[in-house]
Protein backbone atom coordinates (compact mmCIF):
# COMPACT_ATOMS: atom_id res chain seq x y z
CA UNK A 1 0.00 0.00 0.00
CA UNK A 2 1.70 3.25 -0.99
CA UNK A 3 -0.26 6.23 0.19
CA UNK A 4 2.80 8.20 0.30
CA UNK A 5 1.55 10.61 -2.96
CA UNK A 6 -1.55 11.24 -1.18
CA UNK A 7 -0.67 13.57 2.02
CA UNK A 8 1.22 16.62 3.08
CA UNK A 9 2.33 15.74 6.31
CA UNK A 10 5.90 14.29 7.09
CA UNK A 11 6.14 10.96 9.54
CA UNK A 12 8.87 11.24 12.12
CA UNK A 13 9.84 8.45 14.54
CA UNK A 14 11.92 9.43 17.61
CA UNK A 15 12.59 6.31 19.43
CA UNK A 16 14.70 4.60 21.74
CA UNK A 17 16.51 1.18 21.47
CA UNK A 18 18.39 -1.94 22.89
CA UNK A 19 21.31 -1.91 20.58
CA UNK A 20 19.91 -5.53 19.81
CA UNK A 21 17.01 -3.74 18.40
CA UNK A 22 14.15 -4.31 21.32
CA UNK A 23 11.51 -1.29 21.85
CA UNK A 24 10.71 -2.86 25.31
CA UNK A 25 10.75 -6.38 27.14
CA UNK A 26 8.74 -8.77 26.10
CA UNK A 27 6.30 -7.34 28.95
CA UNK A 28 6.40 -4.28 28.03
CA UNK A 29 8.97 -3.10 30.37
CA UNK A 30 11.33 -0.49 29.86
CA UNK A 31 13.38 -0.26 32.79
CA UNK A 32 16.54 -0.30 30.86
CA UNK A 33 15.77 2.89 29.12
CA UNK A 34 14.18 4.75 31.73
CA UNK A 35 16.21 3.56 34.61
CA UNK A 36 19.55 1.92 33.36
CA UNK A 37 21.77 -0.02 35.81
CA UNK A 38 24.98 1.73 37.09
CA UNK A 39 27.41 1.21 34.19
CA UNK A 40 30.94 1.73 32.73
CA UNK A 41 32.10 4.71 32.15
CA UNK A 42 31.71 5.90 28.07
CA UNK A 43 33.74 7.37 25.92
CA UNK A 44 33.83 11.23 25.04
CA UNK A 45 32.80 11.14 21.52
CA UNK A 46 32.02 14.37 19.34
CA UNK A 47 30.30 14.98 16.24
CA UNK A 48 29.69 18.16 13.86
CA UNK A 49 25.80 17.53 13.63
CA UNK A 50 24.05 16.73 16.71
CA UNK A 51 20.32 15.01 16.69
CA UNK A 52 17.58 16.47 17.11
CA UNK A 53 17.28 16.37 21.07
CA UNK A 54 13.06 15.31 22.11
CA UNK A 55 12.65 19.30 23.28
CA UNK A 56 13.22 20.57 20.27
CA UNK A 57 11.66 17.84 18.53
CA UNK A 58 8.27 16.90 20.28
CA UNK A 59 7.22 21.13 20.14
CA UNK A 60 7.71 20.49 16.62
CA UNK A 61 4.77 17.84 16.05
CA UNK A 62 1.57 18.29 16.21
CA UNK A 63 -0.04 14.54 15.95
CA UNK A 64 1.08 11.61 17.42
CA UNK A 65 0.08 8.24 16.23
CA UNK A 66 0.59 5.39 18.55
CA UNK A 67 -0.19 1.59 19.17
CA UNK A 68 -2.39 0.44 21.97
CA UNK A 69 0.54 -0.93 23.55
CA UNK A 70 2.43 2.20 23.77
CA UNK A 71 -0.68 3.91 25.00
CA UNK A 72 -1.07 1.70 27.96
CA UNK A 73 2.33 2.21 28.68
CA UNK A 74 2.21 5.71 28.72
CA UNK A 75 -1.14 5.90 30.36
CA UNK A 76 1.01 4.23 33.96
CA UNK A 77 2.92 7.54 33.55
CA UNK A 78 2.37 10.20 36.68
CA UNK A 79 1.45 12.77 34.15
CA UNK A 80 0.16 12.91 30.12
CA UNK A 81 3.11 13.39 28.77
CA UNK A 82 1.22 14.49 25.01
CA UNK A 83 -0.47 17.62 26.91
CA UNK A 84 -1.79 19.90 23.56
CA UNK A 85 -0.77 17.02 21.23
CA UNK A 86 -3.70 15.18 18.94
CA UNK A 87 -3.19 11.83 19.61
CA UNK A 88 -4.36 8.97 18.03
CA UNK A 89 -4.21 5.39 19.22
CA UNK A 90 -3.96 2.67 16.38
CA UNK A 91 -6.10 -0.34 17.61
CA UNK A 92 -8.47 -2.80 17.02
CA UNK A 93 -9.53 -3.64 20.25
CA UNK A 94 -8.93 -0.88 22.47
CA UNK A 95 -12.28 0.84 23.77
CA UNK A 96 -13.27 4.25 23.87
CA UNK A 97 -12.94 6.51 27.23
CA UNK A 98 -10.32 8.17 27.09
CA UNK A 99 -10.79 11.93 26.14
CA UNK A 100 -6.68 12.78 25.37
CA UNK A 101 -6.75 9.91 22.72
CA UNK A 102 -9.13 9.20 19.17
CA UNK A 103 -8.81 5.36 18.62
CA UNK A 104 -8.35 4.37 14.93
CA UNK A 105 -8.90 1.08 13.77
CA UNK A 106 -6.42 0.50 10.45
CA UNK A 107 -3.88 2.72 9.10
CA UNK A 108 -6.30 3.55 6.02
CA UNK A 109 -8.44 5.25 9.04
CA UNK A 110 -5.19 6.86 10.52
CA UNK A 111 -4.30 8.49 7.25
CA UNK A 112 -7.37 9.87 6.12
CA UNK A 113 -7.69 11.39 9.95
CA UNK A 114 -4.65 13.11 9.55
CA UNK A 115 -5.18 14.27 6.26
CA UNK A 116 -8.22 15.64 6.90
CA UNK A 117 -6.80 17.31 10.21
CA UNK A 118 -4.57 19.32 8.16
CA UNK A 119 -1.56 17.36 10.09
CA UNK A 120 1.88 18.58 9.19
CA UNK A 121 4.35 16.76 11.62
CA UNK A 122 3.15 13.37 12.59
CA UNK A 123 5.54 11.73 15.80
CA UNK A 124 5.14 7.99 14.51
CA UNK A 125 5.81 6.06 18.04
CA UNK A 126 5.54 2.15 19.03
CA UNK A 127 6.99 -0.80 17.37
CA UNK A 128 3.95 -2.48 14.77
CA UNK A 129 2.72 0.81 13.98
CA UNK A 130 6.29 2.49 13.03
CA UNK A 131 6.32 -1.03 11.33
CA UNK A 132 3.26 -0.56 9.35
CA UNK A 133 4.09 3.05 8.37
CA UNK A 134 6.98 1.96 6.66
CA UNK A 135 5.93 -0.82 4.93
CA UNK A 136 3.31 1.30 3.68
CA UNK A 137 5.59 4.39 2.77
CA UNK A 138 4.76 6.90 5.40
CA UNK A 139 7.78 7.65 7.40
CA UNK A 140 9.92 10.16 6.21
CA UNK A 141 12.75 10.25 9.18
CA UNK A 142 13.52 8.09 11.73
CA UNK A 143 15.97 9.06 15.16
CA UNK A 144 16.86 6.62 17.24
CA UNK A 145 18.63 6.55 20.61
CA UNK A 146 20.81 3.11 20.45
CA UNK A 147 21.06 2.41 24.33
CA UNK A 148 24.04 0.31 25.51
CA UNK A 149 22.63 -2.66 26.71
CA UNK A 150 21.73 -5.94 25.02
CA UNK A 151 18.40 -7.31 26.28
CA UNK A 152 18.13 -10.38 24.33
CA UNK A 153 14.39 -10.71 23.84
CA UNK A 154 11.54 -8.27 23.66
CA UNK A 155 9.33 -5.66 21.49
CA UNK A 156 11.27 -5.20 17.99
CA UNK A 157 11.76 -2.25 16.84
CA UNK A 158 11.93 -3.35 13.27
CA UNK A 159 10.11 -6.37 11.16
CA UNK A 160 9.16 -7.62 8.32
CA UNK A 161 9.47 -5.30 5.18
CA UNK A 162 8.37 -5.81 1.46
CA UNK A 163 11.67 -3.71 -0.02
CA UNK A 164 14.88 -2.61 1.38
CA UNK A 165 14.28 1.14 3.05
CA UNK A 166 17.71 3.17 1.88
CA UNK A 167 18.38 5.54 4.76
CA UNK A 168 20.16 8.65 4.54
CA UNK A 169 22.01 9.79 7.39
CA UNK A 170 21.47 13.52 8.87
CA UNK A 171 22.97 13.83 12.10
CA UNK A 172 24.42 11.23 14.86
CA UNK A 173 25.99 12.43 17.82
CA UNK A 174 26.41 10.20 21.89
CA UNK A 175 25.57 11.21 24.79
CA UNK A 176 27.43 10.95 28.04
CA UNK A 177 25.76 7.71 29.43
CA UNK A 178 26.68 6.35 26.36
CA UNK A 179 23.65 6.44 24.39
CA UNK A 180 23.92 7.18 20.09
CA UNK A 181 21.68 8.86 18.90
CA UNK A 182 21.39 8.83 15.23
CA UNK A 183 18.72 10.35 12.64
CA UNK A 184 17.72 9.19 9.49
CA UNK A 185 15.73 10.78 6.22
CA UNK A 186 14.23 8.06 4.52
CA UNK A 187 15.44 7.87 0.43
CA UNK A 188 13.09 7.69 -1.99
CA UNK A 189 15.47 8.24 -5.38
CA UNK A 190 14.57 11.67 -6.19
CA UNK A 191 17.58 13.75 -7.18
CA UNK A 192 16.25 16.60 -5.05
CA UNK A 193 16.71 14.26 -1.71
CA UNK A 194 20.61 14.60 -2.34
Amino acid sequence: MDMKREHNWKGRVFIGASLDGQIARPDGNIDWLTDPAPGPSHANITSSTKVEAWDTFFPSVDHLVMGRGTYEKVATFDAWPYEGKKVMVLSTTLEPGDGRIAIVRSLEDAVRRLDEAGAEQVYVDGGQVIQAFLRADLIDEISIGWAPVLIGSGRPLFGALDADIQLALVASNASSGGMVHATYRVHRGHPSQD
